[in-house]
């Protein structure tokens, strides 16, 4: 009876750490993808401020170009820039969160294992197929 608990649990930890590992990869693919936002964002700004204030400038929309603004172009291209920092900000948040979940998840596994050495004999002769 204890053994079928002690295996429930161990499946139930199981499950936990897979989902916590993806959610945890997918944040940090959100991170890089923000991260390159953010500093194309960046590049753009710096190349505008060398162009003249009187240049034709144009903005890319689809597979068109619209003509803008150098002005308008600039207050784009940072606010791309601030919320590409506050979004970062609030997944490195949920990252943290995410990784002391993960910590939790493995002391559990560790505990329910050094527990019933019998139930780690039996995970590792199982077949992984």
């Amino acid at each position: 009876m204890a053994d079928e608990a002690n295996r429930t649990a161990f499946l139930e930890i199981q499950s936990r750490m897979i989902e916590t590992t993806g959610k945890l990869k997918q944040v940090q693919n959100q991170m890089r993808s923000k991260e390159a936002e953010k500093k194309r964002a960046f590049l753009t700004m710096e190349e505008l401020k060398q162009v003249p204030d009187d240049t034709n400038v144009y903005k890319s929309i689809g597979r068109m170009f619209v003509l803008e603004t150098k002005a308008t172009l600039m207050n784009e291209q940072e606010n791309k820039f601030k919320d590409g920092e506050a979004s970062i900000t609030a997944l490195q948040s949920s990252k943290e969160y995410l990784e002391k979940q993960m910590t939790e998840v493995e002391s559990n596994l560790r505990e329910l294992l050094q527990q019933d050495p019998g139930l780690a004999r039996q995970i590792m002769s199982m077949n992984v197929v």
